[in-house]
């Protein structure tokens, strides 16, 4: 199971082609919104969650993915159960930690991040705090992904169907996407 959180203010774009890039790999993905089901993203795009971060079930969850956008992002890292959750995972090393756009900069808060190389939207490179910042459009060290931008959301969700269900299975839906 993959966990695709949404918090008010989320980038749609990232959010959504996420979800639908790992769906097609066959990968069991839910939005975790962090309020009400109903969720409004950064441009006034509303989703309904399929479930709340309080109804989720993170033993069963082998990935947690968050979308930028803003205030997602700051929506996202003032909430105290969703940092939690990120320290766990971060520390699992049998669990994986994703981020796109502004939301690395959550992991560069909670310290996750040290030593390690990641990127994040283009500018926002002082918010990786302690890591080694790389301009690559997506970056996995040891179990932490992260990605720049909503422009990079396809090549992102299919670095993770790849991670989950390996390099045929991203390549088929590559060839799918025709990308």
């Amino acid at each position: 199971m993959v966990y695709v959180h949404l918090a008010e203010g989320f980038e749609e774009v990232e959010a959504v082609t996420i979800v639908d890039v790992l769906r097609r790999g066959g990968v069991e993905t839910e939005t975790v919104s962090t309020g009400g089901k109903c969720v409004a993203g950064a441009h006034g795009i509303t989703v309904t969650a399929d479930t709340t971060i309080d109804e989720a079930d993170y033993d069963s969850c082998e990935m947690i993915v968050f979308p930028g956008g803003m205030p997602g992002t700051t929506n996202l890292q003032k909430d105290k159960r969703v940092t939690d959750i990120i320290t766990a995972f971060a520390k699992d090393k049998t669990k994986w930690t994703a981020a796109i756009c502004a939301a690395p900069m959550i992991f560069g808060g909670l310290g996750i991040l040290e030593g390690k190389a990641a990127t994040i939207y283009p500018g926002m490179e002082g918010e990786l705090k302690g890591a080694v910042p790389s301009s690559d459009k997506v970056v996995i060290d040891g179990n932490i992904v992260t990605s720049q931008a909503p422009g990079t959301s396809m090549q992102f969700g299919l670095a993770l169907v790849e991670l989950l269900k390996g390099k045929d299975t991203a390549e088929e839906v590559r060839e799918g996407l025709v990308y």
